[in-house]
């Protein structure tokens, strides 16, 4: 095998594992947000938070589907969703999360959404023509995830004791969470090289100005643990993700080859 065959199945390969990672943090996220359904406190929550839900599903189908091509072991993107076991999963750990109450539904939607809008605007550029073309479609999809958490963050930051003290409770939770969002590893330098990824590191400071910006706003305090809670993109995940995962693929596991 030639120099340039192994870099390119280096790239290949990588390419497989960038498009689960991408895929499986809107996959899941999308679950998450989808189990909120009748649980919103207000019934246009019901319906916004859905809607979000199917559009972080819509961005994971070409992406698994993208990965099955390249993958080429026969699998299609139901057999990636709903086949796989908890640690072939590399979404980010922040994704996750359990709603524990409604603030920290948006408190990790505002985390996610800033960012993914920072990664997907950059992989609009992707020498791969499917992540690109998710990333066009998508940015303007997260425009709207983005701003609908940054006016909830503000109307329960600047509300009441109650909705304020739940906010802040919800930022500290979770902050442990977004270390990861930005790390970098080989599979990253990789894709970044070949075209095909954006290197997260470099959105880290525009991320945190604008959090920063939405948390003054809101009358919120940024957390300072230095703690950051990591392993989500190899595949090890928090407690609460294999119940995720099951009530997820209970239905396909089931019913093996079923047709609908």
């Amino acid at each position: 095998m030639t120099t340039t065959t192994t870099a390119a199945e280096d790239v290949r390969e990588a390419t497989v594992r960038y498009l689960l990672r991408l895929a499986d943090d809107a996959l899941v996220l999308g679950q998450r947000l989808g189990a909120q359904l009748t649980r919103a406190p207000q019934l246009e929550e019901d319906v916004a938070l859905s809607n979000i839900a199917l559009d972080l599903l819509g961005q994971a189908r070409p992406l698994l589907s993208r990965a099955a091509e390249l993958e080429g072991a026969g699998r299609d993107e139901d057999a990636l969703a709903f086949g796989r076991d908890e640690r072939d999963f590399l979404n980010c750990q922040l994704v996750e999360q359990p709603d524990g109450d409604f603030a920290e539904t948006i408190v990790r939607q505002l985390f996610f959404s800033l960012f993914q809008f920072r990664l997907y605007e950059g992989l609009t550029g992707s020498s791969d023509e499917v992540i690109a073309g998710v990333a066009a479609k998508g940015v303007k999809e997260i425009a709207y995830h983005r701003d609908h958490a940054v006016q909830w963050t503000l109307r329960l930051g600047d509300g009441t004791p109650e909705s304020h003290r739940r906010a802040q409770a919800a930022l500290q939770r979770l902050w442990p969470f977004t270390g990861e969002l930005f790390e970098v590893d080989d599979t990253v330098r990789t894709l970044v090289s070949a075209g095909v990824a954006v290197d997260p590191a470099a959105l880290r400071a525009g991320w945190d100005a604008e959090l920063d910006a939405v948390l003054a706003e809101a009358t919120l305090e940024r957390p300072t643990s230095a703690r950051v809670a990591t392993g989500g993109r190899r595949g090890v995940h928090t407690e609460t993700f294999g119940f995720l995962l099951a009530e997820m693929q209970h239905l396909w596991r089931s019913h093996p080859g079923a047709t609908w």
